[in-house]
């Protein structure tokens, strides 16, 4: 087999050898471009590529970052993809085009507060805890009903659900568990699989994948 171009041709050609298995098509996944910690000059080579889905981890660092590249590549689609702060809603519901970490039901009312104040709706994926880590972002699997019915109520639109599984395990179980889930709540987006596990992801359902490292290298360190 011919080594791939690019990084990102390299991470396309596996998730379409991912879904032949699932018997599924490579136009059904999302793949997201983790751009956290890397300036725009690392960014450009992948939308010069064609590259138009990024995901960031802070509010932040994604306002500096981002205005300016839109306004180059202005149908880039921003995901924000690490927790948010519910005093930030306001500047995730300006900035970005899908939320993947609502999590809480303060963050319900936050988001539900900015949206309204913005006129606009924001997709959300719902981040459940799968893996029960106690130091980890996610809604507890047994609220995750109650916490859709708020979210739904407050008139956000719910694209699915998100997931990180533990750190060193065997990632199908949870990601298995992830779809049950969202098929329980009949919702249709599962925002799973990451670098090292995405593949295993679109066999087992995944709509939307997380990739960085595999695109990017390692992360340079935050100064």
């Amino acid at each position: 087999m011919e080594k791939a171009d690019t990084p990102l041709e390299e991470v396309r050609g596996r998730v379409a050898r991912a879904c032949k298995p699932a018997r599924r098509e490579p136009e059904e996944i999302t793949l997201i471009a983790v751009s956290k910690t890397h300036l725009a000059e690392a960014i450009l080579p992948l939308l010069e590529q064609g590259q138009r889905v990024f995901g960031e981890n802070r509010v932040q660092e994604a306002q500096g970052k981002w205005p300016a590249v839109r306004t180059r590549f202005p149908d880039v689609e921003l995901h924000l993809i690490g927790q948010l702060q519910s005093n930030k809603a306001e500047d995730a519901v300006a900035l970005f085009d899908c939320i993947h970490a609502l999590d809480r039901p303060s963050l319900v009312k936050a988001l539900a507060h900015a949206m309204d104040a913005a006129g606009k709706r924001v997709p959300c994926f719902v981040q459940v805890n799968v893996g029960e880590e106690e130091q980890k972002g996610g809604c507890a699997i047994a609220d995750l009903p109650a916490l859709l019915d708020q979210a739904r109520e407050a008139g956000i639109p719910v694209a699915g659900l998100m997931c990180i599984p533990p750190a060193d395990i065997e990632p199908a179980p949870f990601f298995a568990l992830l779809a049950k889930l969202a098929a329980d709540n009949g919702l249709p987006g599962l925002s799973m699989g990451m670098s090292g596990d995405y593949e295993t992801a679109v066999m087992l359902g995944s709509t939307h994948v997380r990739v960085g490292t595999a695109l990017f290298g390692e992360r340079p360190a935050l100064k």
